[in-house]
Parts: structure tokens; C-alpha cells; sequence
């Protein structure tokens, strides 16, 4: 473990000591790491605040303030092997403890004491406090969260904290933090009128305004003409499928948790589906495939259900029912290095299109110690994660290998792509697959008539069209490129009397998205509007534009650029859409 982890593990336990001296009666839950900090989980029976069983935000400050003060005092952090009968009685007052120690295997269990406070722990931790600066650490919220996640067990009060290296990085964070803040897809989507959540719909099942179904449509054409123009056919799957189907793909055996509860129709059971992969392989198997038909390469926008526990939701990000851009490709032994390459250079255009230049790849690779563990022989693993590679090197992308990150049915590339205010998304996936084509008989004909087994790639260059969106959001703060832009121009006529004029621009203009705004409102206000709604393009008509055919154009972030003819008008923008590719 990094001595970050470490020393982020070790607040945890300081934190929890200085809610003990605060609040004697708190009951203990768990401690662990997260990405960038740490929290606790508590149960209060009274709070010093007032405040009945809740932490406010004044408790925050004050338990921050103890820890300080603790971690000047040289607290040393010592390990200690006990039995399971003394952890019993040490913990005599502490219920969740005493849960875990239960569950815990063997006769004895490892616990840490530090300071005042004991804790049930495996460590590892730092040896003094003393090895901490205390300005390089910050609480910063409280939230609910069930115990051991079970939205049946008891609600806990969860404290985050957030500790770096140094203060540097730490107001690097916060920074970035109070930017994140003012891109909140959530709001922004409001905002903007991009989407709704709505309770009586359902928790997860966002609602497309116009504006933002009009963004998607826009992802989604410019996507799907190029995986058309790169070889794939699209296809359609319904939203439900038999039982059998799901049974056969090995979803209702290893991943039945996340799909919903089965509708019967007819005496049979049908599932809302998690994934369309089944499906796919069931419209190759409706035609028998020769070598010559190979490589079969399908596509769809298609439209998926899984289960996520309600405290995980989130905006576009974390959803129930999201539409995947997913992709399979069939192919021979042969074509499988120029099938990965083509995915991969394919991944990269796109995504940098939509504006995201800085990449992080991953090649997850099996245990090379525990090959039992995976399906598919030695030597198609071994030529899977030589084409993985290989289609990496040729985009010029730098990637780190992950050993026994792989899932047991195949290696995989996952591309993680960095926002504008340098945040870490996860979007993109290829992935070869030894399982499926197995469960489903999958096969071609070779030059010699026999049956031989292809190689399957899973392709989602976009992963969910809802998570890729909310990302979007925040990447360009809702400011969207031109061509990205719901709507790209608003015609403001400054009276009723350029109105006609107004209508003949946006006919001259009618490839692009335009809204004229005559309310009877100042142009002051029609401009500050625009603003606010992030309009690439203000054009302004009066007496003088209608005279000279002409037009007064405010740009986006730069204010007004001058008064300009309609058909040079047209050929910048053209150029500024063009640019994109």
C-alpha cells in the first residue's frame, strides 16, 4: 500500500477517536480508504450539537479541530493479534464489531489501538501521527449510508475526508472540487432544459427534454454513421427476452442480482434485458457463416435495465435504464489483430472528436498463477492479449497492464479519458470473449468445410449514451462545441418590423438548429438569456441590417464580433463545424 493509503487509513482512525472524545455514546462501523481520502461510519445516540442522531456541518469542523489537535500529539498506531473471546468482550459495547468479528474466519483477529481508540483492523497503518501534516487534510461532508450497504440493516452517519501528500495538492483539489461544483450535470441539465427525474416515473429513469433528446440524437447520428461507414451493420433488439435466452447466455446464473424480477407472459418468463449481447449472437446465428462472410461486425444504440441500489443513482451518470453503444464483432484467428486495431483507432477518433484529448489505457490480462480460473486454451489467450496490445501500440496510446484484472471470460481495453478540469472517466471498453461463443454454438465454415469457433470482441466506444452525455455536460460546463449545440443560433430582431427579415435569415440558415426570439422582451434581456441558455451564435437584426443584408453577430465567450454578410456568416460556421473532424 502507498504511503498515502496509509496515511489516509490512519485518519480514518484519528477521525473516529475524536468522534469517541466528542460523542462517548457513538456506535463504530467501518473505516476503510477511498479514491482521494477516507470515511468512517458512525451511529449516534446523542450528539453534544443538539442535533438528535445527525452530524451537522458545525460537528464537522469540530471533529476536524480534534483531530489536529490529536495528531500533534504523537499518537502512535500499534498492531496486536487477540482471540475472538477477548474481541468480544473489548467490544462488548460496539454491535458492529461484534457483527464482524462473528464473520470473521479463525480463532483470533488483528485489531489496532491508537491513542484512546481501539479498532478492529487489519491495517496496515503509519506508525505516528507524528508523520502526518495536519493542513494536508480535510472533512469534507456528511452523508447517510446503510450498514454494509443493506438498505435493510440501520441508516449510519458516514463522515468523508479527503488527505493528499501535500497542501498544494490538497488546494489543488478543492479547486477542482468548486469547479465540479459549477458543472454539476444535474443542474446544468436543469438549467438548460436537457433532462428531468421524475419520482413518479422512477428512481433512475431519466426523461429527455427536448433540448437534450436533440443532443442525443446528435451523439447518436454522428456515432452511428461512423461505425457504418467502418464496416458494421446496425441491428434492433427488443427490450425483453425469454428466460431461456438469459439462462443460455449464463446472466441468470452469474448476474441475476442486478436484473429485475421476471414477467410472465403466456405461462413463460421474460426478463427486461441487462445486456444485448445475447441478442446479437442469436440474429448470427440466423444465417450460417462461411470464412468468406467473416468478420461479422453488428451495432446498435440499445436500450438496457439493471439494477442499482437508489443510494448509488446519480443524474445521467448512475442510471437504471440506459441505452449502450455496443458493438460485437465476429472474426477469424486471422483477422482478429486487424479487427482490434480498427476498434481501437476507431475509440480514439471518436472520443477525441467530442473533445477529449488525454487518455489513460488499461490492458486487463489474466493471473498467469491461476489460468484455471479463465476459460478459453493457453494459446487464445495468449494471441487475444498480443492483439490487444498490439491495436494499442498502433494508436500511439502509452497503457499499463493490469495482471488478474481481467474477467475469466476473455482479456479486455478499458479507456479512461480526462475532462477538461483533469477528472478520470471511465468510458470505453474492448473486450475479447471465450464464453459466449461457447454457450451459443457460435461458428463458421472454413476453406476446408469445417466448423471452427471466431473470435468475439465487445466494442462500447461510448459505453451508456446517458453516463456519455452527463460527462459531456461537465466536460464543456453545458458551453457545447457549435456542432454539438441543441440549439446553434438565436435570431433576436431588435422590433416586429425586422421580424419578417428575421424569418428570411433563418430560411438562408435552415440547415442549422435556430430559434428566433421575438417575445416582447429588451434586447438586453433576450441577450442575457442567451447567455445564460450558452448559445454558440446571437444574430441581431434592425433597420441598419436590414437595409445593408447584413447581419450583427455575438459570439459565445466573446462578445459582439461585428456586423457581417449572411453568406460569410454561413462559410465560418461551416468551417468552425468542419474543424471538428
Amino acid at each position: 500500500m502507498a504511503k498515502i493509503e496509509t496515511t489516509r487509513h490512519s485518519l480514518a482512525h484519528i477521525m473516529a477517536e475524536a468522534v469517541q472524545e466528542i460523542y462517548p455514546t457513538a456506535k463504530f462501523g467501518i473505516g476503510p480508504t477511498i479514491e482521494n481520502g477516507f470515511y468512517y461510519d458512525f451511529a449516534l445516540l446523542t450528539v453534544a450539537s443538539g442535533e438528535g442522531g445527525t452530524f451537522t456541518p458545525k460537528d464537522l469542523l469540530r471533529i476536524e479541530k480534534r483531530m489536529k489537535k490529536l495528531i500533534k500529539q504523537d499518537i502512535k498506531f500499534k498492531k496486536k493479534i487477540i482471540s475472538k473471546t477477548e474481541a468480544k468482550k473489548l467490544f462488548k459495547n460496539q454491535p458492529y464489531k461484534l457483527e464482524l468479528i462473528k464473520e470473521l474466519p479463525g480463532k483470533t483477529v488483528s485489531i489496532y489501538k491508537s491513542g484512546k481508540f481501539t479498532d478492529l483492523c487489519k491495517g496496515p497503518h503509519i506508525k505516528s501521527s507524528e508523520e502526518i501534516n495536519p493542513e494536508t487534510f480535510k472533512l469534507t461532508k456528511i452523508a447517510g449510508a446503510y450498514w454494509r450497504g443493506d438498505e435493510k440493516n440501520p441508516m449510519l452517519q458516514r463522515i468523508y475526508g479527503i488527505a493528499f501528500e501535500t497542501k498544494k495538492e490538497l488546494d489543488d483539489y478543492l479547486e477542482q472540487q468548486k469547479e465540479a461544483e459549477k458543472r454539476d450535470h444535474r443542474l446544468l441539465g436543469q438549467k438548460l432544459g436537457l433532462f428531468a427525474l421524475s419520482e413518479e416515473v422512477g428512481q433512475g429513469l431519466p426523461l429527455w427534454l427536448p433540448k437534450g433528446a436533440m443532443l442525443r440524437q446528435i451523439i447518436e447520428d454522428f456515432v452511428l454513421q461512423k461505425y457504418i461507414k467502418e464496416g458494421y451493420e446496425v441491428v434492433r433488439t427488443p427490450h425483453i427476452g425469454n428466460e431461456k435466452l438469459f439462462q443460455k447466455s449464463g446472466h441468470l446464473d452469474h448476474y441475476q442480482d442486478s436484473m429485475y424480477a421476471p414477467i410472465e407472459i403466456d405461462k413463460e418468463k421474460y426478463y427486461l434485458k441487462p445486456m444485448n449481447c445475447p441478442f446479437h449472437l442469436m440474429i448470427y446465428k440466423e444465417s450460417m457463416k462461411s470464412y468468406r462472410d467473416m468478420p461479422v461486425r453488428y451495432t446498435e444504440l440499445g436500450t438496457v435495465y439493471r439494477y442499482e441500489r437508489s443510494g448509488t443513482l446519480n443524474g445521467l451518470t448512475r442510471v437504471r435504464g440506459f441505452t449502450q453503444d455496443d458493438g460485437h464483432i465476429l472474426c477469424t484467428p486471422n483477422q482478429l489483430n486487424e479487427e482490434i486495431i480498427k476498434a481501437v483507432k476507431l475509440t480514439k477518433n471518436v472520443l477525441q472528436t467530442f473533445g477529449f484529448k488525454k487518455f489513460r489505457v488499461v490492458l486487463s490480462v489474466r493471473d498467469s498463477k491461476n489460468k484455471k480460473n479463465y476459460l478459453g486454451s493457453d494459446s487464445d489467450w495468449e494471441k487475444a492479449e498480443q492483439a490487444l496490445i498490439y491495436g494499442i501500440k498502433k494508436a500511439n496510446w502509452d497503457f499499463v497492464i493490469e495482471e488478474g484484472e481481467a474477467v475469466f471470460y476473455g482479456p479486455k481495453i478499458d479507456v479512461k479519458i480526462q475532462d477538461s478540469i483533469k477528472r478520470e472517466w471511465q468510458i470505453s471498453t474492448i473486450q475479447l470473449d471465450f464464453n459466449l461463443p461457447e454457450r451459443f454454438d457460435i461458428f463458421y465454415i472454413d476453406k476446408n468445410g469445417e466448423k471452427q469457433k471466431p473470435f468475439m470482441l465487445h466494442r462500447a466506444l461510448l459505453g451508456s449514451l446517458e453516463r456519455f452525455t452527463g460527462v459531456l455536460i461537465e466536460h464543456y460546463a453545458g458551453a457545447f462545441p457549435l456542432w454539438l449545440s441543441p440549439v446553434q443560433i438565436y435570431i433576436i430582431p431588435i422590433g416586429a418590423n425586422h421580424k419578417k427579415y428575421a424569418n428570411t435569415i433563418k430560411k438562408e440558415l435552415e440547415s442549422f438548429r435556430i430559434e428566433i426570439k421575438d417575445e416582447n422582451q429588451t434586447i438586453g434581456k433576450k441577450i442575457r438569456e442567451a447567455e445564460m441558455q450558452k448559445i454558440p451564435y446571437l444574430l441581431i437584426v434592425g433597420d441598419k441590417e436590414v437595409k445593408n443584408k447584413t447581419i450583427s453577430v455575438r459570439k459565445r465567450g466573446k462578445g459582439d464580433i461585428g456586423e457581417i454578410k449572411i453568406k460569410k456568416f454561413l462559410e465560418q460556421i461551416k468551417k468552425e463545424i468542419e474543424k471538428k473532424k
